[in-house]
């Protein structure tokens, strides 16, 4: 299945700042977090570490699931995000890399599929 929208939670550090969004493209959008590009609160908070991400074939179902996420409590966050990276890994990769060719995504791309 491909994937052209992408729900993702970016982090300042592990068990720092969360920031949930959606994408259309997640490379750019990680690599404008990391660029600090928008002011905003991601900036404020230096949340620039892709922790979780998951991809959705429809823009209604990736705003569902985004909607979803920013509702519920920060543990259930932190949970889901330690279910694939318990290590709080900077998914984000070079641009051409990503994703599923570095083995720490490939358990979220899995479980999309």
């Amino acid at each position: 299945m491909d994937h052209a929208y992408w729900v993702y939670i970016a982090a300042s550090r592990a068990h720092g700042t969360l920031y949930v969004g959606v994408t259309n493209s997640l490379e750019r959008r990680i690599a404008e977090h990391k660029a600090r590009e928008a002011a905003g609160f991601t900036r404020r908070h230096g949340v620039d570490r892709l922790v979780f991400f998951r991809g959705f074939g429809e823009v209604t179902e990736a705003i569902r699931f985004e909607k979803q996420l920013k509702r519920w409590r920060r543990a259930w966050k932190i949970r889901l995000i330690e279910e694939d990276n318990p290590h709080w890994a900077d998914l984000y990769l070079a641009p051409m890399a990503m994703p599923p060719l570095h083995p720490d995504l490939q358990p979220v791309v899995d479980a999309v599929r």
